[in-house]
């Protein structure tokens, strides 16, 4: 993947490229909702005007003075999922005024696919001019993301960068039940003093009043509508999951690339943890670019075990079957059509 390539789509995806606080609907009965749409624009209202480290032209013969903003440089947004963070996250990007290139938004996969690209301290240099980073889907899986993550926010805050995060998980919480949390919790203290926590309370919107899922379709049917359907993949879910793991995960977004519907057939649990991550994966890219899918086989609330569902990434296994559940939803009218 081509690292400006990595840079220039460092912006809300598809889904939300016309998400605004005005559009997101809060639940009447989670107060929280309407209260972090309040919090966040007046938040994006702050990051106008000048560079938070006080930049203006320099002058020349009187000494630099640099400016660190007092309390967190940034914001947190934690809840379940399906709750909106991602509309909130992209709404903020949207309302801060800045040009685009002085923003970026992305996952946290996609922010430590930057470092890899383009090495750490060529993206501190990249992202310290930035007026906002917003970060989606924050979660610690491995210890070496950590620190590095740690000391990158570190930096970027140090550069007057302002910070904005979703997750699941509280900031002095990362790491639990992932890996050993006391051996660096050093490092997740860190992370966690530069936001504020806003919490966001409220029921899956994607589950809100709507039916079942419906039911997976039969072979046939999913053949039949991927080749009446211009731009349709058609493929077998074991293939599938054998080719995702000879793709490094940063490109699966690029594998979506011209896909109007997702077909699968043999739709079956996945047999590892490892290979349940990559789906994961696949799943956010799917669900950020509106691609329907349709299955035949299990339905996707059994792709994964009781295990993993009780695990330490159950939280991403829930917002999987979450998202794949919605983008079935989108997907019955290539049948029905």
């Amino acid at each position: 993947m081509p690292a400006d390539r990595l840079v220039a789509e460092m912006v809300p995806p598809p889904r939300f490229s016309t998400a605004r606080f005005d559009t997101y609907i809060p639940d009447p009965g989670q107060p929280s909702q309407s209260e972090a749409v309040r919090v966040l624009s007046t938040f994006a209202a702050g990051l106008g005007g000048a560079h938070a480290t006080g930049s203006g032209k320099r002058r020349w013969f009187a000494r630099a003075k640099q400016t660190v903003p007092a309390g967190p440089r940034g914001v947190y947004l934690d809840g379940g999922y399906g709750v909106g963070k991602t509309h909130l996250l992209a709404s903020l990007w949207h309302a801060t005024p800045a040009e685009p290139a002085l923003k970026a938004f992305g996952t946290f996969v996609e922010l430590t696919n930057l470092v890899g690209a383009l090495g750490f301290q060529q993206t501190v240099r990249t992202l310290s001019g930035h007026r906002l980073l917003c970060i989606d889907e924050f979660e610690l899986d491995d210890p070496g993301d950590t620190v590095l993550v740690s000391t990158l926010l570190g930096k970027l805050v140090d550069a007057g960068v302002a910070l904005a995060a979703t997750s699941n998980t509280l900031p002095g919480k990362l790491g639990e039940g992932r890996f050993a949390a006391a051996d660096f919790l050093r490092e997740i203290q860190g992370l966690s003093a530069h936001f504020k926590a806003l919490r966001i309370d409220g029921e899956d919107y994607r589950h809100r009043g709507l039916p079942e899922a419906p039911a997976p379709y039969s072979d046939e049917q999913v053949t039949q509508a991927a080749y009446a359907t211009e731009g349709a993949s058609l493929d077998d879910f074991p293939h599938l999951l054998d080719h995702l793991a000879r793709v490094h995960p940063s490109r699966y977004g690029a594998l979506t690339d011209d896909l109007r519907a997702v077909c699968l057939t043999d739709v079956a649990p996945v047999p590892d943890q490892s290979t349940a991550l990559r789906l994961v994966v696949l799943a956010d890219r799917l669900y950020d670019r509106e691609v329907p899918v349709l299955a035949s086989g299990v339905p996707f609330d059994r792709l994964f075990s009781e295990e993993m569902l009780n695990g330490g990434y159950r939280k991403k296994y829930f917002r999987a079957i979450s998202r794949l559940t919605a983008l079935a939803r989108d997907a019955k009218g290539l049948v029905e059509g």
